[in-house]
């Protein structure tokens, strides 16, 4: 098959052949369909987040089961599935507590052998990456990586479901519990604060300011349930939403990934605030925060893929898309070949897409 391989940090992805074995007892041949490209594929490229090189990146995406293994059971051959990172093994102390996307034992017990998944006529070793590998024509994984979902929604969309939707979906309604009539901010209108505004939106949120210098994302924000815009160019952010709420928001939302975004998310809260760090800041980056906030009962957190229990969510965004409530078609800015792979990533990079994906019947 062929597949986009990263050999080095800051260098192209290079189209290579790859082989993957017949599935072991627990995992799944998947065709791969469509792959979302996500900003955290290019936080690992650029080296912000260390992993093994080479390896074939990719995690958001969406496909049809091929062959399985002897001991699953979940899945058949053409079953539609889309992939999520937050791969589970359900005996863990997280997973027996109804926390499985916090699972301790997924690379330590479960999968042993997920770096040789993947092989290549290259003496070196070929890495999965995050027990998945979009970028690829075919995709070997654990069958507790996938989750089943029917076959009318149209695949294109389902795998934005995979990682974006579910990310800033979950931010709001799973890990910060958004109550109907509280007051939300969401600062950076990408795929996953598209995500986060629609969610807020079906959450019930009385009022939600969405955050962005683009204004083109700032009118689409409006569409999925922004009541409010605000461009941090305009003058200082965190003055702007305090005057547009009367002193804070309930809740923020930071999508970026930003030292200095953190920072706004937690000084635009109201007393008894909570901000919600969603974006991935560069790995050993500190934050600073003022003390005295803290007495107000301000509190700040992070969100793990949207504290996710995929088996569940997914299948409920997919039915919130069928009736209407989450707009996904608006979120598609390119669909691309897999050899483009490096010109959407510019495209992302430059700001000039809201999400992009690669179809590989294309």
């Amino acid at each position: 098959m062929k597949a986009a391989v990263l050999h080095e940090v800051n260098q192209p992805l290079v189209i290579e052949d790859v082989s993957v074995p017949n599935p072991g007892p627990r995992e799944v041949l998947i065709r791969t369909c469509v792959a979302g490209l996500c900003h955290s594929d290019l936080h690992f490229m650029e080296g912000l987040y260390p992993h093994p090189l080479p390896a074939v990146l990719g995690h958001e995406s969406a496909g049809v089961v091929e062959k399985v293994g002897s001991d699953v059971t979940y899945v058949k051959p053409g079953d539609h599935v889309v992939t999520c990172l937050s791969v589970f093994c359900g005996t863990c102390d997280n997973c027996t507590t109804g926390r499985t996307v916090l699972c301790t034992d997924t690379t330590v017990k479960m999968l042993p052998g997920q770096s040789n998944r993947l092989s290549w006529a290259r003496e070196e070793k070929l890495h999965q990456f995050l027990n998945l590998s979009s970028f690829a024509e075919q995709m070997l994984v654990h069958e507790n990586a996938i989750v089943k979902i029917r076959k009318d929604m149209p695949l294109e969309l389902a795998a934005l479901i995979g990682c974006g939707v579910i990310t800033g979906y979950g931010a709001v309604v799973n890990t910060a519990k958004v109550q109907a009539g509280e007051t939300v901010a969401v600062i950076g209108c990408g795929g996953v604060g598209m995500a986060a505004i629609n969610g807020a939106a079906i959450a019930g949120a009385g009022r939600i300011i969405a955050i962005d210098t683009n204004p083109a994302k700032l009118q689409l924000a409006t569409k999925l349930g922004a009541t409010d815009i605000v461009d941090p160019s305009r003058g200082d952010v965190v003055q702007q939403v305090r005057e547009l709420t009367g002193g804070g928001v309930h809740h923020s939302f930071e999508v970026l990934g930003r030292k200095e975004t953190a920072e706004q998310s937690f000084a635009m809260l109201a007393a008894g605030g909570t901000a919600t760090i969603v974006g991935m800041i560069p790995f050993g980056q500190k934050i600073e925060l003022h003390g005295f906030d803290f007495l107000r009962e301000r509190r700040i957190q992070g969100s793990s893929m949207g504290s996710n229990h995929f088996r569940v969510d997914m299948p409920r965004l997919v039915e919130f898309y069928m009736r209407g409530k989450l707009h996904l078609e608006d979120w598609i800015s390119a669909k691309l070949k897999l050899s483009e792979i490096n010109e959407g990533f510019a495209n992302m990079k430059a700001g000039k897409t809201l999400r992009s994906v690669i179809v590989f019947d294309a």
